[in-house]
């Protein structure tokens, strides 16, 4: 798939990337890509979480893609 630049588009779910929900003491989830050093982000409920990491992984793949960078694999954290 590709978006109107013609970049090639890569979303969360072909990739498969782990997504860490944290609950928070005050309320609410954290949500953490470890692939993707500072892909981090807040849900009310686990479901809402885990609906925004997708959205906040797809958003880094397309500004690293932007920018011409490697995109991270789980494989890489084993490295």
């Amino acid at each position: 798939m590709s978006d109107s630049l013609g970049l090639s588009v890569i979303t969360a779910e072909q990739i498969g990337y782990r997504i860490l929900l944290r609950k928070e003491p005050e309320e609410g989830y954290t949500a953490i890509v470890p692939t993707l050093s500072g892909c981090i982000t807040y849900g009310d409920t686990t479901e809402e979480a885990v609906d925004m990491a997708k959205e906040s992984i797809e958003g880094y793949l397309e500004s690293l893609m932007a920018h011409g960078e490697e995109i991270p694999t789980e494989q890489d954290l084993i490295r």
